[in-house]
């Protein structure tokens, strides 16, 4: 089992960046066999998929949505996940969780993910 506590939320201005963490409370090697990604929710909307990384961080998937602005990373030895957010729009704001999956490969739907964070919120101001 992994709890997850995501940070690195904030107030950005357009163009800006913001790098989100999601710590997990298991060790790297537990830690390591969990495919993980990034989900996003604004007001009023669905849950929708942002990025994903697979169990040993060799291959990652993002929604064109974000292709090309961010980038997703594990670091398995300190039980951490990062998403680096570059130009920043006033449409990525949202709250962003963080989700680990007993899958091993990229996946992309909610239901593939059993372990979710709190969320943290980014805003991106025009």
């Amino acid at each position: 089992q992994v709890q997850l506590v995501e940070s690195g939320g904030g107030l950005v201005q357009a163009g800006g960046s913001l790098r989100l963490s999601c710590a997990a409370s298991a060790s790297g090697r537990t830690f390591s066999t969990y495919a993980m990604g990034w989900f996003r929710q604004a007001p009023g909307k669905e849950r929708e998929f942002v990025a994903a990384i697979d169990w040993g961080g060799s291959n990652t998937y993002y929604a064109d949505s974000v292709k090309g602005r961010f980038t997703i990373s594990r670091d398995n030895p300190k039980n951490t996940m990062y998403l680096q957010m570059n130009s920043l729009k006033p449409e990525d704001t949202a709250l962003y969780y963080c989700a680990a999956s007993r899958h091993v490969t990229t996946q992309t739907t909610m239901r593939a993910y059993g372990y979710w964070g709190q969320g943290t919120q980014v805003t991106v101001s025009s």
